[in-house]
C-alpha cells in the first residue's frame, strides 16, 4: 500500500528534510491493516492525521470489523451509497 508511505513521508518532509529516508508503509495481511509509524511521537501524531481519513473505508474493503470515528475528533472518508 505505497499511497500511505508516500503521504506520511509528504507529512513528515514538512517538518525534518530526514523525512525522505523513513520506512513508513502499510500493508495488508488477511483483514488487519499494518501501518509502520515514525518513532517519535508528534512525529506519529502528524502521520496518523494524515492517513487516518482513509483507515476506515480500507478497512471496509477488507472485510474486517467496521471502525467508526467521531466526526467531532477527525473526518473520516467513505465513498457514498448509491
Amino acid at each position: 500500500m505505497p499511497g500511505f508511505g508516500e503521504l506520511m513521508r509528504q507529512v513528515s518532509l514538512q517538518y525534518v528534510p530526514t523525512a525522505i529516508l523513513s520506512r513508513q508503509t502499510a500493508g495488508i495481511r488477511g483483514k488487519a491493516l499494518i501501518v509502520n509509524l515514525p518513532g517519535k511521537p508528534s512525529a506519529i501524531r502528524q502521520c496518523l492525521d494524515a492517513v487516518f481519513p482513509a483507515i476506515p473505508y480500507c478497512l471496509d474493503l477488507t472485510g474486517a470489523a467496521r471502525l467508526e470515528a467521531d466526526p467531532e475528533v477527525i473526518q473520516v472518508f467513505r465513498p457514498k451509497k448509491k
